[in-house]
């Protein structure tokens, strides 16, 4: 199982590529909510509004998440893929059911 963080600039681009990629069976489950950003550009610190979208999937689809996203946005934005260490069993097999390992996708 892989877990997704994917910074957006707002909810509708999360709802969208969200529910684009459950519609492709790229993952089972999605979150997303609203954080503040702080960073550093061209020498100034900046605070702003920002998105963050949690992916739950299979093993493997980096490359397909990360190609649906830029089929929604062109800005350069934040995606990590995270590796949960244990995960329960129900929501294991609930994955498993909804979203092929990707072996069998070939």
């Amino acid at each position: 199982m892989k877990l997704y963080y994917i910074t957006l600039n707002n909810t509708d681009e999360a709802r969208q590529i969200g529910r684009s990629l459950l519609e492709h069976k790229l993952a089972v489950c999605v979150n997303w909510f609203p954080i503040t950003c702080a960073y550093t550009w061209e020498g100034e610190i900046t605070e702003e509004p920002e998105v963050v979208l949690i992916v739950k999937t299979q093993d493997g689809y980096g490359a397909e998440i990360e190609k649906l996203i830029r089929q929604h946005i062109s800005y350069t934005n934040f995606v990590a893929e995270i590796s949960p260490t244990t995960v329960n069993t129900g929501f294991l097999n609930w994955l498993n059911a909804e979203v092929d390992a990707k072996e069998a996708r070939g």
